[in-house]
């Protein structure tokens, strides 16, 4: 398959500029995909653009990936119902890094002409003054032009209205393609449909402006079976830094998906091959309570994403809370990834001090934390055999806890019954 046809294949192709096709299969084409830098870290969201750009190069072409230090000063106002709040140039800078840091570790910057570039529009529009941009770029788009896109339509007929900042926004953008034509020799934007009219914007701009040709591409919006928003969870969005979501809560997400979510998902956000995913599929459908399809979407992602180590973790981390998998595996982790990986599970902190001469364990459950509300209760349960602590089942309520009972000198892991886990961490 060539590259419009494994998009088509995937799910992956909504529009395509007439021409677009028979371009490509001519030979390498520079192609590009911008990045909105709202946030020092892109998300699940962007990943299906981020992969778009990988299939891109693999399929022998040049991707540029733009990252949005002059748009992000002002904020695509595509979808929005409001206007966003301006980026401190101190945000805006620290944003960039991040999210360039990351693209980094997908794309391929070292293969020959088709290398990857990460580029930014802050370079070529710093030195841009108001009265020139206006008269090399304004006046080539016209105003009935830009009012007919549905973005702005949307955003005029609202109560909120549209600032003359946003309302350029697609001009801006279509500058940017301009550019890239011009400067790189770029013949095709892509990214997700709801940018479909910026992009046609660049292309018109480079046919008025300088009497050139250039080609537009989009993938659908992703979106979950049942309608929800994709890549959101009840604690947000779903970021691709460890930092903001650790790798156990991103093995998880995917993990999660619904049986027809995780047949649509697989061909997104994996490069497995059609016969790959054919057969994973055959695998799924006589014994879907085997979740043969999410587990090998959660593996694959994460291990691109977050890498073998960080897999292994999730995966033992799975298997320690929703299995009979040893904890032993916590003692190679560092206090940090510890806290990650019962990240959303309820936590106490207790003084280190108070196991020095052993503290008994009803006055843990029941009085140093709240993991049950009284003492009697805390009994009743460890008589009827309900409780663990650190994967140990407790027979006794006259058990004495001290120190050396710590995980990593810092860490007691209760549970209470099946399903009900406890964090407490002794400081």
């Amino acid at each position: 398959m060539n590259f419009v046809e494994e998009l088509r294949w995937r799910g992956l192709l909504h529009d395509i500029m007439p021409g677009t096709e028979e371009e490509l299969a001519k030979g390498m084409v520079t192609g590009y995909i911008g990045f909105d830098p709202t946030a020092d870290s892109l998300h699940v969201g962007s990943l299906s653009q981020i992969f778009t750009l990988v299939r891109f190069q693999q399929a022998g072409h040049k991707p540029l990936a733009l990252v949005g230090g002059a748009t992000g000063m002002i904020g695509d106002p595509t979808g929005k119902s409001q206007e966003r709040n301006l980026l401190s140039e101190e945000d805006l800078q620290k944003n960039l890094q991040g999210i360039q840091k990351q693209l980094e570790q997908f794309l391929d910057f070292d293969c020959g002409a088709n290398s990857a570039e990460i580029v930014n529009n802050y370079d070529w529009f710093k030195n841009y003054s108001f009265l020139d941009f206006i008269r090399d770029a304004g006046k080539h788009i016209t105003v009935n032009y830009m009012m007919g896109k549905d973005s702005v339509k949307k955003r005029l007929e609202s109560e909120v209205g549209m600032s003359f900042t946003e309302f350029t926004y697609q001009l801006i953008q279509g500058f940017d393609f301009y550019h890239l034509w011009k400067e790189r020799g770029c013949l095709l934007q892509m990214g997700g449909s709801d940018q479909w009219g910026n992009i046609v914007t660049g292309t018109e701009f480079i046919r008025r402006k300088a009497g050139g040709q250039a080609f537009a591409l989009t993938s659908p919006l992703i979106k979950k079976s049942d309608g929800t928003k994709f890549g959101k969870t009840e604690g947000g969005n779903i970021w691709l830094d460890a930092k903001k979501t650790s790798p156990y809560q991103f093995y998880q997400f995917w993990l999660n998906s619904s049986d027809e979510d995780a047949a649509n998902f697989i061909k997104i956000f994996t490069f497995f091959s059609k016969q790959e995913v054919d057969d994973l599929l055959a695998q799924h459908q006589p014994a879907p309570h085997l979740r043969v399809l999410q587990k090998a979407l959660a593996e694959d992602i994460t291990r691109r994403v977050h890498g073998e180590a960080a897999l292994q973790t999730a995966i033992n981390t799975t298997d320690f809370l929703f299995g009979n998998g040893s904890l032993d595996f916590l003692k190679a982790l560092s206090h940090d990834e510890v806290l990650g990986v019962f990240e959303g599970i309820p936590q106490f902190t207790i003084p280190k001090t108070s196991l020095d001469t052993g503290t008994d364990i009803l006055t843990l459950l029941a009085e140093q934390t709240q993991i049950f509300p009284s003492k009697g209760e805390a009994r009743k349960m460890i008589q009827g055999g309900g409780v663990s602590l650190n994967r140990e089942k407790i027979t006794a309520p006259d058990v004495v806890v001290n120190a050396s009972s710590l995980i990593s000198n810092s860490f007691l892991v209760v549970q209470r019954g099946k399903k009900n886990y406890f964090l407490i961490i002794a400081s």
